[in-house]
């Protein structure tokens, strides 16, 4: 199967978040062990979800991750010109849920499998197809974890999101929060017999707000926004109960613990009768990844394009360098198309992910892969 023809049959399986991704990982498991590759699948609490890991070539150090989210996002309320899960050809485009974000990668990296095998490979080749990366990147932690119980250390980590082939090093991470401000409700005739809730909450958004154009004046990049508030039942009744959902995104671990540092600082400071809970509802670690790297020197001898930038979206990367796995992103299709109505990827992107993929199985002989 070529890559156009795996990548029809990735769009066919609506993996949208809020659905099991488990057909599509069997199918991709069946595909590998009839080219005598064992998977191991990683799966969620509820048992809806699976991970997929799996290895080409020997059980050794240094090899490389390529690593992919089998989830694509909502087609509800878009206007689509065909079926989002039936993947049509359209001057030079092809046209589908998840195409550019991102199965057009990972149908790549499918249709690499055979050719792979066939190679002499003395580096491996490990495949990382992970759940809910875009709903918060919920599988991705439990992939890692397997991964560094089960394979040898990685030289390299690549994340195919979709960068036209050219290598992203660095991008914000992304931290969301769910606060719940707890009062006490009461007649709004006589307010001082209650404890208003959505005060100290309107109080947080606000001073969010202002340190956030503090950094921006020094010169730091974290952004904040405040997505939702809900809070009160009724203009005459003391509110007592309000939510904030709101997050950051800050360029290093160092601004985030800046963040922490202050958000901890106010709701220290909150008024007395005010309970306060805070929940983590996603996290995305930063990525900064330094241009002379041996990895970012892998990725150039295979062809990435360079010169290299920062990118405006979070992906998986941050987790494989926490975990201690140089990582960048590189992948085929332009992200100005992903999550949008009539999604496609160009039929050239795949091609030029093909040739990557090609020169990576020299580089896994021991050859110089060519420049």
């Amino acid at each position: 199967m070529d890559t156009v023809e795996i990548l029809r049959t990735l769009v066919a399986f609506d993996t949208t978040s809020c659905r099991s991704n488990l057909d599509l990982i069997r199918w991709v498991a069946a595909y590998l062990d009839g080219h005598g590759i064992q998977a191991r699948l990683s799966h969620s609490d509820d048992g809806a979800k699976a991970n997929l890991l799996a290895t080409i070539g020997p059980d050794a150090a240094g090899g490389i991750v390529l690593s992919g989210h089998t989830d694509v996002v909502p087609v509800a309320d878009q206007d689509w010109d065909s079926d989002p899960f039936t993947l049509v050809e359209r001057d030079g485009r092809l046209q589908g849920r998840g195409s550019a974000d991102m199965k057009g990668f990972i149908a790549a990296c499918l249709a690499a499998v055979p050719r792979w095998c066939g190679l002499d490979l003395r580096r491996p080749i490990h495949l990382a197809l992970s759940y809910d990366e875009e709903v918060g990147c919920f599988g991705i932690p439990r992939l890692i974890a397997d991964l560094r119980r089960n394979v040898e250390p990685p030289a390299l980590a690549i994340i195919g999101e979709p960068t036209e082939m050219r290598i992203g090093l660095a991008h914000r991470g992304f931290y969301g929060h769910r606060t719940t401000f707890r009062g006490r409700p009461a007649h709004s005739s006589e307010p001082g017999l209650g404890t208003s809730a959505i005060e100290p909450a309107a109080l947080l958004v606000a001073e969010l707000a202002e340190f956030g154009r503090t950094l921006s004046r020094q010169g730091n990049h974290t952004t904040f926004n405040i997505g939702r508030i809900g809070g009160g039942t009724a203009i005459n009744i003391v509110p007592g109960c309000c939510e904030v959902l709101w997050e950051f995104r800050p360029p290093d671990e160092a601004s985030a613990a800046a963040v922490r540092a202050e958000v901890d600082r106010l709701l220290a400071a909150m008024p007395a009768g005010v309970a306060v809970e805070m929940a983590h509802v996603a996290r995305v670690p930063s990525l900064a990844t330094r241009s002379d790297s041996a990895a970012v020197a892998i990725a150039r001898a295979m062809g990435a394009g360079w010169p290299p930038g920062e990118i405006a979206f979070g992906s998986e990367a941050g987790f494989f360098e926490q975990a201690g796995i140089p990582s960048l992103v590189c992948g085929p299709g332009a992200i100005a198309q992903a999550h949008q109505p009539n999604e496609w990827i160009a039929c050239s992107e795949l091609a030029a992910a093909d040739r990557f993929l090609a020169r990576l199985g020299a580089w896994a002989t021991g050859s110089e892969a060519p420049g």
